[in-house]
């Protein structure tokens, strides 16, 4: 009996449904008419086992027993799934072949691993165990998947990977979050001070960005522009460029802060001549973008509806498993398989179909058209967000599904729009000594951006606004006005989802180390495309995050927990770091033992430095009111991972 183990009863039914029927739906497992076995995991059937499962001593929590580090790592089953777990060892004891179905990334791979794990495989069966890899629920790319099936073998590094991950976010979270918490309570907190691998980083970046906000000071900053005419009476504005002697007058950004230079530049060169000293004129164009990750798109969403990136993630999940109308959705990658490019055409009848983008911008689409987006060599173990072939009555959708398959539907729409293109014109202009310049851009295809509303085209950074009339080197021009215009600095913003994803997502530039920042532009992100979603409510649960409006800000409680904290738990260096380990163990570069001792070496040192803080500041802070998954010392407490 070939029996197939889904990550979740979704996944399940549509392998089901490529199988040859009749089908018998059974409690737990679907049997095909081949005689094959289709059952699922429920998200995790197992979790980590809890300190106290290894020694009831470890129920109180206490600095002398810390660190907690399991001598065997065990698994305990999860009591509301308990019966899908018992279902699926019976079926495992009894098949010949074995497909692992999980999710195509490192969490599905674990997710099943470790049920086979669990329950105990021969050696025969873990080597004869293959695995499906299913990132589109629309039958006939189920059945596409089938014929292409791996051995798991080959994932096992993956595997380790993820389980690596698991380990080590439960020796820091456990054992951090309790001696954080123990410090906490000598200064009088009764609330959990919860400890992560990326949580911890994230709440960082916000406070230390509130920090930044108020300690702010505006400082005036002086622009000086030239008004200037030709022989023929047509007007240009040009924009003075200081020169090197005036850097000991501007700031980093080289902005003039002195009003009186700005002054004397602008009397100089009222009423006097100018000279067009060199004239270039550039062809430019910006390439289509990629089709969405799922970061990306949840930074799109909530600049353009509002919305969170947990329901963002929500309702792409909805449109995956329920609708079927878009591919696996967790994914970190923006590129696409050569063979999807031979779809295309039925994708985009699917998009037209289901009022995914307006039809006139889908009849302009050049289907003959082939972006970078199609390359093998960028995709890993899933591909992109796109639309799939599947064609519904858009009545089906709820008015925010269509908005995230509308985003979804046009960013794959765009891959068969040229690029955007445009004739940059440059004019250095020099008067009394002084070097001015005016920049304009003439528009010769708009490409893909007819796809985008104004409001997102005016967005772009590569707008030049300033009007310069036919110009050539040699002219003489008349400066006829000279304006200062006075500017302040301004503060950073505070984060928004939007924001946050991206800082999250572009960590490296949070990293002052050049050599980390060096690796770190390679493999870029805190936390994960499944889980950053996650990350971000979970802050706001245990309170250490709040919202106004769309701002999001750090709570009292989240600015005592960064103060009391060793630095470098709150930056994002270790936790990038980690990432990047993380996937050499997966692409075989680096052992598992080899990440973790270091690791054990820090954790120690970071809790020494929690007995040794005397003087944390929570005094008259009350206990978050948000609902948290930890209860007080004591008592259990759920893993408090990443």
């Amino acid at each position: 009996m070939k029996l197939y183990i889904a990550e979740k009863p979704s996944l399940g039914r549509a392998i089901a449904d490529a199988l040859p029927k009749p089908h018998k739906k059974q409690d737990g497992f679907i049997e095909a008419g081949d005689g094959s076995v289709v059952s699922w995991c429920i998200g995790h059937l197992l979790e980590q086992a809890e300190p106290e499962d290894y020694d009831p001593k470890f129920k109180k929590w206490q600095y002398q027993d810390l660190p907690i580090v399991p001598e065997q790592w065990q698994f305990k089953a999860k009591a509301k799934t308990k019966k899908q777990l018992s279902v699926l060892k019976k079926l495992i004891k009894s098949a010949d072949v074995i497909v692992h179905a999980g999710d195509p990334d490192r969490e599905g791979q674990l997710l099943v691993d470790e049920v086979l794990q669990f329950v105990g495989l021969t050696t025969q069966q873990k080597q004869q165990t293959q695995r499906l890899l299913v990132s589109d629920l629309n039958i006939q790319a189920v059945k596409r998947a089938l014929s292409a099936m791996r051995s798991n073998q080959a994932f096992v590094p993956l595997s380790i990977s993820a389980l690596a991950r698991a380990r080590a976010d439960w020796l820091y979270g456990m054992n951090l979050t309790r001696a954080f918490t123990l410090t906490g309570q000598k200064s009088g907190y009764r609330g959990v001070l919860s400890v992560g691998r990326v949580q911890t980083p994230v709440l960082g970046l916000v406070v230390r960005r509130d920090r930044e906000i108020d300690e702010f000071v505006s400082k005036p900053f002086y622009e000086v522009f030239a008004h200037l005419t030709t022989d023929s009476n047509e007007k240009l504005v040009a924009k003075w460029q200081p020169s090197e002697s005036c850097e000991p007058y501007m700031d980093d950004e080289k902005r003039v802060l002195l009003k009186a230079l700005a002054e004397n530049v602008a009397s100089r060169i009222e009423n006097q001549q100018g000279e067009v000293a060199k004239l270039e004129q550039k062809p430019k164009k910006q390439n289509v973008p990629l089709p969405y990750n799922l970061s990306a798109l949840q930074i799109d969403a909530n600049k353009m509806y509002g919305m969170s990136a947990k329901q963002v993630l929500d309702i792409c999940q909805s449109l995956y498993e329920k609708h079927k109308l878009i591919t696996y959705p967790r994914s970190d990658n923006r590129y696409l398989p050569s063979e999807h490019y031979q779809q295309r055409h039925k994708v985009v009848a699917a998009v037209a179909n289901n009022k995914g983008c307006e039809q006139d911008k889908i009849d302009d689409a050049d289907l003959s058209l082939r972006t970078m987006c199609w390359n093998d060599k960028k995709v890993g173990a899933h591909h992109a967000i796109i639309p799939t072939e599947k064609q519904v009555k858009t009545a089906q959708l709820g008015y925010q599904e269509q908005q995230i398959y509308n985003l979804v539907s046009r960013q794959y729409i765009t891959q068969f729009y040229p690029p955007y293109s445009y004739l940059e014109t440059t004019a250095h202009i020099i008067v009394a000594g002084g070097l001015f310049i005016a920049k304009a851009k003439q528009v010769n295809v708009m490409g893909f951006k007819v796809l985008f509303t104004k409001q997102e085209q005016e967005q772009d950074k590569d707008t030049l606004s300033s009007f310069l009339p036919p110009l050539v080197e040699g002219q003489q021009l008349l400066c006829h006005e000279a304006q200062i215009q006075e500017k302040h600095t301004q503060p950073p913003q505070h984060y928004t989802d939007a924001t946050l994803l991206s800082a999250m997502t572009g960590i490296s530039r949070y990293v002052k180390d050049k050599e980390i920042k060096k690796i770190l532009k390679e493999t870029d992100g805190l936390g994960t495309e499944a889980t950053r979603a996650g990350i971000i409510e979970l802050l706001f649960k245990r309170g250490f995050l709040q919202r106004s409006g769309k701002q999001i800000k750090a709570s009292e409680v989240g600015h005592s927990m960064v103060n009391m904290l060793p630095e470098s738990l709150t930056l994002p260096d270790r936790t990038a770091l980690w990432e990047s380990h993380l996937a050499k163990i997966a692409d075989k570069e680096c052992t598992y033992q080899a990440f973790m001792d270091p690791l054990m070496i820090q954790l120690n040192e970071f809790i020494d430095a929690a007995k040794g803080i005397q003087d944390a500041d929570f005094k008259g802070l009350a206990t978050p009111t948000a609902k948290r998954r930890f209860k007080k010392r004591g008592k259990k407490m759920t893993n408090p991972v990443n």
